[in-house]
Parts: structure tokens; C-alpha cells; sequence
């Protein structure tokens, strides 16, 4: 159908005014709540401060000096917890976060204290920072901020991890070593007669895991069945651990309250991107997992020998842009779909972080109104806002470079650019 493009026709002038006041309140809100959790950032701080200051006063002598100010603040937290019905370790938790963010990134409480990040921002940046080492630190606080300040924390997640391994002086591969020996699989009561069941593994089995229960639900979902997809991913999983075998080769188990019609095979896809250098083992940068982020080469360079099938990616090393995708297949439509699943990693809707493999290939330009079938006209949007696209309101612009320029009902515009190629 073609889209109207005229917001005057698209949506009334009363509707456009009325949201552009909720956007213009709500975001005040947001950013009068930033205020608040920066001022309670200082406040907590203060009174660490304050309890290592009164230490000995409050204290006993009995106890050692390092002694009296780890139960100086433990008062004080508890003191604080109590009067706002907080758990104890939150607030020792944020007491600690606070005085990182006073002390040691004064940068960053101030642009919470302006609005321009929220807490969790925040909250993201300061976690990510204690991992990188000293020396590197104010780098990282230099480069994230920024990004920061420009997009959601799902994003800023991703883009610190990156920066992250970048600052990070011991290789990754020897720090998935270490990792790799705390694996582990933990049980958690729940409520109703439920239980939740951890896994802590690699990063790539972990997703290999997850693509399996997606395509057996969406198998199952095509064939009729009327469980909702968290329901039948959770009677996959169970049905694959206590069996081994694919949910059609129970069907009369008591496992599964209905039985799941899925393949007897399900391939997983996991797609990783990894620099030619260090599959040849000249170098030790991180290849990306997609979904997940930097994974060691050594755990790459296994699931590439393992693969059925790959994509030959040349990348340019010093801007990291793609320069070719190689062709196994020979119709031109899933090249130019491998193309641009490649270029958009996930939806390119803003603040949206579902993959491009789950998404749907969308002409900005629809057919019909001259639009062409090409990698400048094509964009990956999941199926939501895809739909959305096309409300009353909304309109989307395709520029140079795969940059998206969206305008909101409220006339509000927003640009969402592809991630650079990670090497």
C-alpha cells in the first residue's frame, strides 16, 4: 500500500500537538529523575564519607582501625536501608558505585546530573569501567561517555564491552580461559511450584542453545500449536535436556504437556564475524558472536571448523568497512540479503537490539512507488516496527551510507547509522 507521506494527512494536527506535550513531559520527567539519582549518587557518597570520618567515634577501640570503618559503613547502609525498606547489599552496592562515580568519574555524574544519561547508563558505565585496568581508564571514560549520552543503555552495553576488550591489556583468550573454569549450571526455587534453572557456559554455546528452542517454537507455533513462544521454547529446552532427542521423538512423553511438532533436526545458525589475521593466528583480536558480543579467536576458529557452511567476509582493516560478501549461493537475492542482515546487525529501529536474522528485509521506498531492490533502498526491521513504519505519523528515510532517518508523530526526528565492523 502506498504511504502517505503528509503528516497533516497521516495524523491530526490536535493528536501530533498532544503527543509532542506527553514526549516533551515525559522526557522533563526522565530528566528531573536523573537529577534525583545524581543527587542521591553524592548523598550515599557523603555518607561513606562521613562514616569513615566518625569510624573511631562510633566504633570500638576493641576493633582494628580498617576493621571499625568496614562496620562504620555497614551501620550507616543498614541505617539507610532500613528507613527506605532497601535491602542492605543494594545499598552498600550503590554506596560503592557512588563514591566510583564522585571520585573517579566525576565526568560522568554530571552528565547524569544534567539529564543527558540516565542512572543505568550510569549504572553500565561504571560497571564496564572496573574491569579495565587502571591505566586505561580514563580512555574508556573519554570514549563512552559520548555514546552514552546518544543511545539506550542495550546499546551502551554492547559499545562498552567492545571498547572494553579494546583497552584491555591480557588477551581475551586468556581471560575466556579463566572464565571458561567457573562454568556452571544452578537451581532457583520459584514460586507456584516453579524453578528457574541457570547455565553459565560460553558465550557460544549459549546462543547455540537459544537458536535450537527459537526454531523448535517457531517450527511448532507454524504447525498450529497455541502456546505462546516462551512457553514452548521453555517445553523444547526441557523436553532436549531430559531426553536428548528433539521434542517430535516424545510425543508421548510425559515431559511435555502437548507434544511439539518441530523437525527431528534442528540446526542451529550462530553467526560469527572474525578477522582473517587471527583465524590465521597472527593476531589476537576478538571475533564477534553475533547477539552477544566479543568472544576469544581460539573458541571462534573451533565453531568456524565445526560449521556446515560459512561466508567469506572481507573486511578493511584500518576503517572496517565490509569490502565484499563472498557468494556460496549464486541467486543475487540472498546475497544482497546476507548484505544487508550483515550491514544492520538488528533492527534498525531506535533503541531496538532484536537481530537482523529475525527481522524483516524493508523497503524504505516500497515497490510500488518506484522504490528498487538494493542494498540502499533495503533495511532489516523487526516485525513490530515494521508495522509501525507505516502508522499514521511515522516516516522513514533511507540515506547514503544506510543511515535511517526516522520522524516520530510528534515531529520528532531520530538518525540510527550501522555499527562499524568490529576489527
Amino acid at each position: 500500500m502506498t504511504e502517505i507521506t503528509l503528516s497533516a494527512i497521516r495524523v491530526g494536527d490536535e493528536y501530533a500537538a498532544r503527543l509532542a506535550e506527553f514526549s516533551e513531559q515525559y522526557e522533563d520527567i526522565q530528566r528531573r529523575r536523573a537529577a534525583l539519582d545524581a543527587e542521591e549518587v553524592r548523598l550515599v557518597a557523603r555518607s561513606a564519607a562521613y562514616a569513615d570520618a566518625f569510624a573511631d567515634a562510633t566504633v570500638p577501640a576493641i576493633f582494628p582501625p580498617a576493621e571499625r570503618q568496614a562496620l562504620s559503613r555497614r551501620s550507616t547502609c543498614a541505617a539507610l536501608a532500613m528507613a527506605t525498606r532497601t535491602p542492605e547489599r543494594t545499598v552498600q552496592r550503590a554506596s560503592n558505585d557512588a563514591e566510583r562515580l564522585v571520585n573517579d568519574a566525576p565526568a560522568v555524574l554530571a552528565s547524569l546530573e544534567a539529564g543527558r544519561i540516565s542512572a543505568r547508563h550510569a549504572q553500565t558505565i561504571i560497571d564496564q569501567r572496573n574491569d579495565v585496568p587502571t591505566a586505561g581508564r580514563a580512555v574508556f571514560l573519554a570514549e563512552v561517555l559520548p555514546v552514552a549520552e546518544q543511545s539506550t543503555n542495550a546499546y551502551l552495553r554492547k559499545r562498552a564491552r567492545v571498547l572494553r576488550e579494546r583497552l584491555h591489556p591480557e588477551s581475551i583468550t586468556a581471560r575466556a580461559t579463566r572464565s571458561e573454569a567457573d562454568r556452571r549450571v544452578e537451581f532457583e526455587p520459584a514460586a507456584d511450584g516453579m524453578a528457574w534453572v541457570h547455565l553459565f557456559t560460553t558465550a557460544p554455546i549459549a546462543q547455540g542453545i537459544i537458536e535450537r528452542v527459537e526454531a523448535a517454537a517457531s517450527e511448532s507455533r507454524a504447525s498450529g500449536d497455541n502456546r505462546t513462544c516462551a512457553q514452548l521454547q521453555a517445553d523444547a529446552l526441557a523436553a532436549l535436556a531430559l531426553t536428548g532427542v528433539t521434542p517430535e521423538d516424545v510425543m508421548s512423553s510425559p515431559v511435555l504437556p502437548h507434544p511439539i511438532e518441530v523437525q527431528e533436526h534442528i540446526t542451529p545458525t550462530v553467526q560469527i564475524t572474525v578477522s582473517a589475521l587471527s583465524m590465521a593466528g597472527v593476531s589476537d583480536a576478538p571475533a564477534t558472536l553475533d547477539g552477544y558480543g566479543p568472544i576469544d579467536p581460539k573458541t571462534a576458529a573451533r565453531i568456524v571448523v565445526n560449521a556446515p557452511s560459512f561466508s567469506r567476509i572481507l573486511v578493511q582493516q584500518e576503517t572496517g568497512a565490509v569490502l565484499s560478501v563472498g557468494r556460496h549461493q549464486y541467486r543475487v537475492p540472498a546475497d544482497l540479503q546476507r548484505a544487508v542482515r550483515l550491514r544492520d546487525g538488528t533492527c534498525r529501529a531506535p533503541g531496538c537490539g532484536r537481530r537482523a536474522r529475525a527481522c524483516d528485509l524493508d523497503p524504505s521506498v516500497a515497490w510500488e512507488d518506484g522504490g528498487t531492490t538494493d542494498v540502499g533502498n533495503l533495511a532489516c526491521l523487526c516485525r513490530h516496527h515494521h508495522r509501525m513504519k507505516h502508522l499514521p505519523g511515522w516516516n522513514l528515510d533511507h540515506g547514503p551510507g544506510g543511515v535511517l532517518e526516522w520522524t516520530t508523530p510528534d515531529g520528532r526526528h531520530h538518525r540510527t547509522a550501522p555499527d562499524p565492523a568490529p576489527f
